[in-house]
């Protein structure tokens, strides 16, 4: 114990080795919160599973593969593969403080979303006998909050850590099955709720859509 603290005294002492603490202490509540949210959600959606499930499909990613991601995303930053050295200081520094604030970001993002759709929430692509569509909060800034909060959060470590493997597994596997998953739901709704072009017109998949870019509306025949 007492080698220990000595240690963490020695980390504390000089400003990388507390930026370092900082990092590892961030990353680790955050991460911890979002498990704990995700927990919460397959405890509530309980009882909209017991309302009546009206449509649903099956898709391999789901919580589990997702769960099975992030363990091979943390090994690879636990040994350190494809970590690369950043010079000067102040360049390496900018890098964590950009990644930690991008993961903090994203772990709020993450969490709003997930208590603002409630009961809608589900494992798989699903439609509820009571579905309701969730536009508001951070569904007003992105259709998919909980995915790309998710993406964002592991470009972010990918920033801390300056692992360029970290980074092309988040880019090259997560973020397409994210689109894969997010494509399924769409579809789903769409066809459950008129109002779901207009929404996807106006709000980005999984960046903030600004006006400029949103896509015109529907000329409707006289």
């Amino acid at each position: 114990m007492n080698e220990q603290l000595e240690m963490l005294g020695k980390l504390l002492s000089s400003p990388e080795g507390f930026l370092q603490v900082l990092s590892s202490l961030v990353i680790s509540l955050c991460v911890t919160a979002v498990f704990a949210a995700v927990l919460i959600n397959f405890l509530s959606c309980r009882q909209s599973q017991e309302k009546g499930i009206k449509r649903e499909r099956k898709s391999v990613v789901a919580t589990g593969t997702m769960t099975l991601f992030f363990l091979l995303y943390y090994v690879v930053i636990r040994v350190r593969l494809g970590e690369v050295e950043i010079h000067p200081a102040g360049l390496r520094v900018g890098m964590v403080v950009t990644g930690l604030v991008v993961l903090v970001f994203g772990c709020a993002v993450n969490i709003l979303g997930r208590f603002r759709l409630g009961g809608n929430w589900a494992n798989q692509a699903t439609i509820y006998q009571e579905q309701k569509l969730v536009t508001a909060g951070v569904f007003g800034w992105v259709r998919h909050p909980l995915y790309a909060s998710l993406i964002w959060m592991f470009f972010g470590a990918s920033l801390v850590y300056a692992n360029v493997v970290a980074c092309l597994l988040n880019a090259l596997v997560f973020w397409p099955f994210m689109t894969y998953r997010a494509g399924l739901e769409e579809a789903m709704l769409a066809r459950e709720f008129s109002e779901y072009d207009d929404y996807k017109r106006r709000v980005g998949r999984f960046f903030w859509k600004p006006r400029f870019l949103q896509d015109p509306p529907e000329r409707k025949e006289p």
